[in-house]
């Protein structure tokens, strides 16, 4: 797992840690900050107990990660599934932010392994937003093709359009409708 060995390494550039490896350091009382950068709503849902809400984009990101690494050191960001967490450690290392570890499979697989996690009032239900950009992009190609077919065949370019936007998501990790998606009212605190 990437960066675990590295302990010295983690301090200058972004390291990757198991959720079993973090759970080890919880374990031993070892002073952590973790940072979720995944949405209120599924920040609400499920999370690590400590962990503080700073969605990915958000401009006071890089302030708390700088205090969090002050007071404990190394900083662990954990999102859904590990790919905003470790672009957020990417940015933070380009900003001068080396002190940050990415937690490899983020909650799903914090959860997955068993380990508890906190739920907040009202977090029950939210659709992650991995799974609300599956939904929309499914409507917009289903949308597509059905006007494609009964209004005009140029609507077959939204569904082209769509499905080259996953394909590009899928090779590069960087999902523009996720960005948007984040910003929607029911994402937001």
């Amino acid at each position: 797992m990437g960066g675990e060995g590295q302990r010295s390494g983690m301090k200058t550039q972004a390291g990757l840690v198991g959720v079993a490896e973090l759970r080890r350091r919880l374990g031993e009382g070892e002073p952590t900050a973790i940072i979720d950068v995944r949405t209120p709503g599924e920040f609400a849902g499920a999370h690590l107990a400590g962990a503080e809400n700073i969605p990915l984009g958000s401009p006071e990101l890089a302030a708390t990660v700088r205090a969090r690494a002050q007071a404990a050191g190394t900083v662990f960001v954990i999102c859904q599934s590990g790919g905003r967490s470790r672009r957020s450690c990417e940015e933070l290392v380009a900003a001068g932010h080396g002190a940050v570890v990415s937690v490899e499979g983020g909650v799903g697989a914090w959860v997955a392994a068993g380990y508890p996690v906190e739920r907040t009032a009202g977090g029950r239900g939210v659709i992650a937003l991995e799974r609300q950009v599956r939904i929309a992009a499914g409507g917009l190609v289903v949308a597509g093709c059905a006007l494609g077919y009964g209004v005009h065949a140029g609507f077959f370019g939204l569904a082209a359009f769509v499905g080259a936007g996953l394909v590009f998501a899928g090779i590069t990790d960087f999902c523009g409708m996720g960005l948007l998606m984040a910003k929607a009212p029911w994402n937001r605190r």
